[in-house]
């Protein structure tokens, strides 16, 4: 394993602890993560681009709960 996928592995626990509110919020450091992996030519896993898509989704629908009405 290696370092990247080990960092990998710490953010994605991170963001399935958090709390269901601001998980949203773990969006940039996961996208920036990727980025870094594809970079170095490393696989990225399907289980991770679900997360960030998941992720977007979230961070999305949280910028239209700020609105206001």
């Amino acid at each position: 394993m290696t370092n990247l996928t080990t960092e990998l592995a710490r953010l994605e626990h991170q963001i399935v602890q958090a709390d269901a509110e601001t998980r949203h919020l773990y969006q940039p450091q996961l996208r920036r993560m990727m980025e870094r992996l594809a970079a170095e030519s490393e696989t990225i896993p399907a289980r991770t681009k679900r997360l960030h898509e998941e992720l977007l989704c979230q961070a999305i629908e949280a910028q239209f709960d700020n609105m206001p009405i």
